[in-house]
């Protein structure tokens, strides 16, 4: 698609979307990372274990955030937003977990995911 999003399309996607891409800079180096997410109130979460990205966004908290909708060559979306990493204690993680927690409980795991994911093992 060329051509610009309205607010409300782009609030849509990002609404829509579970999976975008976080890219970050520190060093010289850049580094971009696909991640699953919640979006709200101008807001994008994102739970994460200790790693490269969370280094490099304590070194540089300027991020970018992209997410697509891609139905053929001719037909997608995309949505590339720039922000400002913040890392989330207290009652702010625990309401980001909550925000995170709702966005995914609507969807089905899979039944192979192993047990140490929280999910029963099924044996055949």
């Amino acid at each position: 698609m060329l051509g610009k999003l309205a607010n409300d399309q782009i609030d849509y996607l990002l609404r829509s979307e579970t999976v975008g891409r976080l890219g970050c800079q520190a060093d010289g180096m850049v580094y971009v990372v696909p991640l699953s997410y919640a979006y709200k109130s101008g807001n994008i979460y994102i739970h994460t274990v200790e790693g490269q990205k969370i280094d490099m966004m304590r070194m540089n908290p300027n991020v970018v955030f992209e997410i697509d909708r891609i139905v053929d060559l001719n037909n997608w979306q995309s949505v590339v937003i720039n922000g400002i990493y913040k890392e989330l204690k207290g009652k702010e993680a625990d309401e980001a977990m909550r925000i995170l927690a709702s966005r995914f409980m609507p969807f089905n795991t899979s039944k192979t995911v192993p047990s140490k994911y929280g999910m029963e093992k099924i044996h055949s």
